[in-house]
C-alpha cells in the first residue's frame, strides 16, 4: 500500500510562510535507510516519522542529510497530522518518544504548544572561524549548549542583514549557529534570530523551535520575563511564543497543512 505524507507549514501566522515539515505516520517501524532517503528526497529542514508505540507515539526527525536529536517545528507539524486526521481525539495530549526523551504536545486555543527541555547556553570564547563566517566583527555574547553556538549582536537590523559564508559555518563542530537580538521597539515581540546549520544540510533554517530552547532562557534572564515572543527573521518568517517553566520551555505556534501526497511503501525492515 502507498504510504501517506503531509507537508506543514510550522510556526506560521499564514500560508508560505513559518516552517515547511513533512509528516510520515507509519503503522510500525521503518527501515532507516527508507526514511533517509525520503527525508533527502523531500528536502525540507526536516520529515518526521512517527509510529504507534506503547505510551503515545515513537518520533524521529531527518535532515535531507542527518537525522537529528531533537527538532521543534517538525513535532509540532507532527502534533498537527495527528489532531487532523483524527489519530488523536481533540483534547488529547501528543507524546512523543524521542532521542530527547519525552516531549508532549497540547492543543491552547489555535495553537499548538510543546513541552521541551531547556537548553541554556553557556559562556564561550568563539572559535576564530565563527564571526568571519557571520561577517561580523564583534558580538556582545556568545555561548554554546549541547547542539548550537548562541550569539547575540547589537541590533535587529544586523541580524536581517546577515549574509554569511555556509562554507566557513559548516566547518564548525556543531549542529548550528543562532544569532539574536533583542528586537526593536514596537515589533509585538521581544527578541529577532536567524538559524544557520550548513554542516546538517540546512543553509538556514526558517524556524527552529529547537533554537528556542536556548533562545528563551537566555532571554529570559535578560529581560527578567519568563513569556517571551520570539521572531525568527528568516525570508519565510515565523513566530515562537515561548516560556520558561523550571528545566522546561514551552514553545507555541500555529501549523497549516499546504501539501497531501503519497509515497510508495517502505520495504519490510
Amino acid at each position: 500500500m502507498s504510504q501517506p505524507i503531509t507537508v506543514v507549514d510550522a510556526f506560521a501566522d499564514r500560508p508560505f510562510s513559518g516552517n515547511p515539515a513533512a509528516v510520515v505516520i507509519l503503522s510500525g517501524p521503518a527501515p532507516e535507510e527508507w526514511m533517509r532517503l525520503v527525508a533527502r528526497e523531500m528536502n525540507l529542514a526536516e520529515t518526521a516519522f512517527l509510529h504507534p508505540s506503547e505510551d503515545g507515539f515513537a518520533l524521529r526527525w531527518f535532515t535531507p542529510t542527518v537525522e537529528v536529536d531533537l527538532c521543534g517545528h517538525a513535532t509540532l507539524g507532527s502534533a498537527h497530522v495527528l489532531w487532523q486526521d483524527g489519530h488523536l481525539a481533540p483534547g488529547a495530549v501528543a507524546r512523543f518518544q524521542t532521542r530527547s526523551g519525552l516531549l508532549t504536545a497540547r492543543r491552547e486555543g489555535n495553537r499548538i504548544v510543546l513541552d521541551f527541555p531547556a537548553m541554556p547556553a553557556a559562556p564561550q570564547d568563539p572559535p576564530k572561524a565563527l564571526l568571519p563566517a557571520l561577517g561580523i566583527t564583534r558580538a556582545t555574547w556568545v555561548g554554546r549548549n549541547t547542539f548550537d553556538y548562541l550569539i547575540e549582536v547589537k541590533g535587529e537590523e544586523l541580524v536581517r542583514q546577515l549574509n554569511p559564508d555556509h562554507g566557513g559555518l559548516s566547518t564548525l563542530p556543531v549542529r548550528g549557529v543562532m544569532v539574536t537580538s533583542r528586537a526593536d521597539p514596537g515589533r509585538g515581540y521581544d527578541f529577532v534570530s536567524r538559524f544557520f546549520a550548513p554542516g546538517s544540510g540546512i543553509p538556514e533554517d526558517p524556524v527552529t523551535g529547537s533554537a528556542h530552547c536556548a533562545l528563551a532562557p537566555y532571554w529570559s534572564r535578560a529581560l527578567q520575563r519568563d513569556t517571551l515572543v520570539g521572531y525568527q527573521a528568516s525570508p519565510r518568517g515565523g513566530t515562537v511564543y515561548t516560556r520558561c517553566v523550571g528545566d522546561r520551555v514551552h514553545l507555541a505556534g500555529t501549523a497549516t497543512t499546504m501539501l497531501r501526497g503519497m509515497l510508495g511503501p517502505p520495504p519490510s525492515s
